[in-house]
């Protein structure tokens, strides 16, 4: 933790005005962010291939993108849909007056 907060602190001057954001800085620099990057173009990879398994694409995508791994499961749980089908067809209509 010291090591941290000693490059997290790295040429900054606690009474400064703008401290707080030399800190800031300072720690999004340590952030492997190529690393981050690939992870998450992973996922959403992968969530595309469940999406279109699961006959979900773009939900695939969607959600691997806003949850990564977590988003498989949401995809996962959803019920497939089968292509071209839609709502059950609705009964006849038939008439409101009754034969005497």
């Amino acid at each position: 933790m010291d090591e941290l907060l000693n490059k997290a602190m790295n040429g900054v001057d606690p009474d400064a005005p703008g401290a707080f954001w030399q800190v800031f800085l300072n720690l999004m620099g340590i952030v492997p962010w190529g690393a981050l990057f690939w992870w998450s173009v992973g996922f959403v990879v992968v969530g595309a291939a469940l999406g279109w398994w699961r006959g979900r694409l773009l939900e695939g995508v969607v959600w691997a993108a806003l949850l990564g791994p977590i988003g498989w499961f949401v995809v996962l749980a959803r019920p497939r849909t089968k292509p071209g089908a839609g709502p059950p067809p609705l009964p006849p209509k038939t008439s409101s007056k009754r034969p005497v």
